[in-house]
């Protein structure tokens, strides 16, 4: 049978790795992350469900490390079916005239820069019928959201012009906007929050993949 293969850049934690968990049944999951502790973790929760994993401790920041890793993905399977984009830098809150040079430079890099290089790269792996998603998370304009809020905004506004330009095409790329989820990210913005009412990165990773069309009701894939 063919693999399916879902390429995941930022897998190793939150919305990532519950959507490597989500769709490890179904496809063969391309996990990419800076963390191989994280990675590992995944790898492990992913086959005691059975599934499997080529784990890729890169940064995506890195141009040529990308470039490789897509080349290898087209060596190997000569596909991606879906790619979901989950990494991202969250600088620190910080009035707009006090952000750190070095957070503002990281975030442009990982959040804008990687982004625009990536969807080149992955785009024809993703040939007539892949699907790509990307996750908002609107601050822009929010106080002491400057670095975060600016970089995903150009990220996302990326994005929908990808999406503008295969509207007629039978790729599909989505923009998602989840739930407020448990993560790491949000704690660093919101210290102290109550996180009960927060919900699972897996259980907002099915939600997600269901609105797509990806899964169903039933969390199986379509």
């Amino acid at each position: 049978m063919e693999k399916k293969i879902a390429l995941i850049t930022g897998a190793s934690r939150g919305l990532g790795a519950g959507l490597a968990e989500a769709l490890c049944d179904t496809h063969h999951i391309v996990a990419v992350a800076r963390t191989t502790g994280a990675l590992e973790e995944l790898d492990d929760r992913i086959q005691a469900k059975g599934g499997n994993a080529t784990l890729a401790p890169m940064d995506i920041a890195k141009a040529d490390a990308m470039a490789q890793l897509c080349r290898s993905i087209y060596d190997r399977w000569g596909k991606v079916d879906i790619w979901a984009h989950c990494a991202i830098h969250a600088a620190p809150l910080s009035p707009a005239d006090h952000i750190d040079a070095k957070d503002w430079d990281k975030s442009v890099s990982i959040n804008v820069a990687a982004s625009g290089t990536l969807i080149a790269f992955v785009a024809p792996l993703l040939g007539e019928n892949g699907t790509a998603l990307f996750f908002d998370d609107p601050h822009a304009g929010e106080k002491f959201f400057g670095a975060y809020g600016a970089t995903k905004a150009a990220q996302i506004a990326l994005a929908k012009s990808w999406a503008a330009e295969k509207a007629k095409s039978k790729t599909q790329v989505h923009i998602l906007t989840p739930q407020p989820m448990a993560t790491a990210t949000r704690a660093r913005f919101f210290p102290g929050e109550d996180r009960v009412p927060l919900a699972a990165p897996r259980d907002e990773a099915l939600r997600l993949l269901q609105i797509t069309g990806l899964r169903d009701v039933r969390g199986e894939d379509k």
